[in-house]
């Protein structure tokens, strides 16, 4: 069965709920969703982290990446960029990238705030950035997703993406679950006709 990879790392919970609604997503659409995150990262090196966390999703390998036909990556906001554990994890792909292992494969992004100005839209392009030198082809939200238009929240046209408020609650509303679906449905399709696609 094709599978899609479901990257994130979570700090208090949200990315992680977004996740969990991109892989309900991607099922829907008739593939696997495998779902992974990535260990936090500190100024002091303590040692390489256990494989799977005592709570929540393995850890993901490069292996993951390599053996999935597409990718959803997940980060909350720090000032308007990709959080560090997510960043550096990216940092280590460049053996795929040399051999060229990620081109060709769909990917999608999404990502979390507390405010609703928080830098969402400078987030999901940043993770963008690397994607776009593995050669990935990039799938957003078009607005002919209803939920784009009604939301009050979370969602932008370059990926999912949830607004937690002052208390910071991972708790995400009908149209930021419905657009967190889409996303990851739309990134499965893509992969489940690119592999279904004649080679030559």
């Amino acid at each position: 069965m094709t599978e899609v990879l479901v990257l994130y790392y979570s700090h208090s919970g949200a990315t992680a709920a977004l996740a969990r609604q991109v892989c309900r997503g991607v099922e829907a659409a008739g593939a696997a969703a495998r779902l992974r995150t990535v260990p936090p990262v500190t100024a002091r090196s303590e040692g390489a982290p256990q494989p799977v966390p005592a709570q929540g999703a393995p850890y993901a390998s490069l292996a993951d990446l390599r053996e999935t036909a597409g990718l959803l990556l997940g980060s909350p906001t720090r000032f308007g960029n990709m959080a560090a554990p997510l960043k550096y994890f990216l940092d280590g792909t460049s053996s795929l990238w040399l051999s060229g292992a990620l081109a060709g494969k769909p990917a999608g992004v999404f990502t979390s705030t507390q405010t609703q100005h928080g830098g969402q839209e400078s987030t999901l392009l940043s993770m963008m950035l690397p994607l776009l030198h593995h050669g990935m082809y990039l799938v957003g939200i078009p607005y002919t997703e209803a939920a784009l238009s009604q939301t009050a929240s979370g969602g932008t046209p370059y990926g999912a993406s949830h607004v937690g408020g002052a208390d910071g609650a991972p708790v995400l509303t009908a149209h930021e679950q419905a657009l967190a679906q889409v996303l990851g449905r739309r990134v499965a399709s893509l992969a489940l006709r690119l592999g279904s696609a004649p080679r030559g």
